[in-house]
């Protein structure tokens, strides 16, 4: 993920986590298996609309992911045995990647009002910890 994002910046990165959930736990825990990077395909129709602050809307600052890529990625990953367990995209210049370099991981899961709250996460092995910091 940190690659992926430092190599688009300054535009956000996006793309899909693969893995396995185990659901005899509470709560269910996710097993990453791989990455799926994805293109950002913001379109440029989307380039002229203005968020609620009158910024525009660019690469710099949305995503999205063509339903196409996303439906290819399920097909894939069912055959190998895995789900899109979530969606990853960074945040150039705010947390997760400031002037090019990756700095932060954050994981967010909806719950059960489908509110964002932060999810704990766990890498495995600890080695992987100093390429990916990691805030809880």
């Amino acid at each position: 993920m940190s690659a992926h994002a430092e190599r688009v910046y300054p535009e956000e990165c996006c793309g899909l986590m693969l893995g396995k959930m185990r659901s005899q736990s509470d709560p269910v825990q996710k097993q990453l298996v791989r990455l799926e990077p994805l293109k950002n395909e913001w379109t440029e129709e989307a380039l002229d609309q203005l968020d609620s602050s009158g910024q525009a809307l660019t690469k710099r600052r949305r995503y999205w992911i063509d339903p196409k890529e996303m439906l290819r990625v399920q097909r894939e990953a069912r055959d190998e045995g895995l789900n899109i367990i979530g969606v990853y995209h960074s945040h150039p210049n705010h947390v997760s990647v400031c002037e090019g370099k990756a700095v932060d991981v954050q994981n967010w899961a909806l719950d059960s009002e489908h509110q964002f709250q932060p999810e704990p996460m766990t890498v495995s092995p600890s080695s992987a910890t100093a390429r990916m910091p990691v805030s809880a």
